[in-house]
């Protein structure tokens, strides 16, 4: 099996470049700063409307709103970067860069301004335009190479595509369907990319930067983790957020069922790739702490499925633990690779991982233990994943902006 991306990848050519402007070189350098510093403001953006503290109208609930731009504008703007770099690396052929990467900056950026803009249906057309920009370049070059190990990403990008037309069906009534469910597909589908991606990357980077590190992995056990996974999701999906009732017992049994499964066969997954060796390396233990809010995330929604607790408490520990954990390390991981760099975290990068840590522990366990103080928790959570975003673009920007410090091309 081949790593996804290594500094050493045979994708970056070893032709030497003079140009000292490489924005637009590789789709992770504009795709990752517009990333997190859409991160950076758009959470704290919410909050001041979630507070009171604006009135802000966009054409949509604020919840709405948040949940949206989040998965479709954070989440997918990481996503296309790294598979456009990713599929570099894959096929050895080029993703589009230069006057091409351009235009699919400037569209995922306009598709930001007209949901901001309360322009709902323009900002869905856009959406849709963006998708299908970033999935048929990857289509060509990954048919071209017979890599059908990889042509999953093309239907990952279709379902989003597919999930935000049912998103702007039912929005405009045409679809009895709660807007806010395919909303939660799409988040949900992030993290069984993150389950898929992470069970390739997580164990070989760890091997990698530890060598002889003991690990246990099986490929029974994998299988079953993501059957089982896909399975909780979608009956966590159907019940609890939105898409049915929840009012049949023996479903919401069913639910409770997989979703427990699934959380056990996803922990002994991520301890047979020994995340405690990895406690002194923080490029290594985001990944691995990224990681453990999918199996806590399943354990949250087969209690939300008992109508224990919220189904929002779930959706969290997989939005702000998961995604934001997994986003923060990989970005950062691509980013040092991919311009040349040591593979080692320094100061910010700590900082930064820490503070999307505990973001995930300020919004996910802290509202339970004191549900009084849950518009406080909120705030608290806001600020630290907004300074770790901010932090990212201020150090990167530089680092994005300009060409390899090694001379190569990417």
């Amino acid at each position: 099996m081949s790593p996804l991306i290594t500094p050493e990848s045979a994708a970056d050519s070893m032709r030497p470049t003079s140009q000292s402007f490489a924005l637009f070189q590789l789709g992770f350098r504009p795709f990752y700063l517009l990333a997190a510093a859409f991160a950076a403001i758009a959470l704290p953006l919410w909050v001041a409307v979630f507070c009171g503290w604006i009135n802000w109208a966009t054409g949509l609930s604020p919840a709405l709103w948040h949940a949206h731009e989040m998965v479709y504008g954070f989440a997918l703007a990481v996503i296309s970067g790294f598979l456009f770099t990713a599929a570099k690396t894959w096929t050895g052929l080029a993703t589009p860069a230069d006057r091409a990467l351009v235009l699919r900056v400037a569209c995922w950026i306009a598709a930001r301004i007209a949901f901001a803009a309360g322009a709902v249906d323009w900002g869905v057309a856009l959406d849709l335009l963006f998708l299908a920009s970033i999935a048929l370049p990857l289509a060509k070059i990954l048919v071209a190479t017979s890599n059908r190990r990889n042509y999953f990403v093309i239907l990952l990008l279709g379902a989003f595509a597919a999930a935000d037309i049912v998103f702007w069906l039912a929005r405009n009534q045409k679809l009895d369907v709660m807007p806010m469910a395919p909303i939660y597909f799409g988040l949900l589908l992030v993290v069984m990319l993150i389950s898929v991606m992470g069970g390739r990357v997580i164990p070989s980077f760890t091997a990698n930067a530890l060598p002889g590190v003991w690990q246990w992995r099986n490929t029974r056990l994998d299988q079953a983790s993501l059957a089982f996974t896909a399975a909780a999701l979608i009956a966590f999906l159907a019940s609890g957020t939105g898409m049915a009732s929840a009012t049949d017992s023996r479903a919401a049994t069913l639910t409770a069922a997989l979703c427990i499964v699934a959380a056990v066969l996803q922990t002994m997954r991520l301890f047979g790739w020994n995340p405690w060796a990895t406690r002194k390396n923080p490029m290594l233990w985001i990944l691995h702490a990224a990681y453990a809010w999918i199996p806590l995330g399943l354990m949250f929604a087969a209690l939300a499925a008992r109508n224990v607790l919220s189904p929002i408490v779930a959706l969290h520990a997989f939005s702000v633990g998961a995604i934001g954990g997994m986003i923060i390390g990989m970005i950062t991981r691509t980013a040092l690779g991919h311009t040349g760099r040591p593979m080692r975290a320094g100061a910010a990068e700590f900082v930064m991982f820490a503070l999307i840590q505990l973001a995930a522990v300020i919004r996910v366990f802290l509202p339970l233990a004191w549900p009084a103080r849950y518009v406080e928790f909120v705030i608290a959570s806001g600020i630290c994943w907004s300074i770790a975003f901010a932090l990212y673009v201020a150090v990167y920007l530089p680092r994005l902006a300009q060409a390899r410090v090694d001379g190569r091309a990417g």
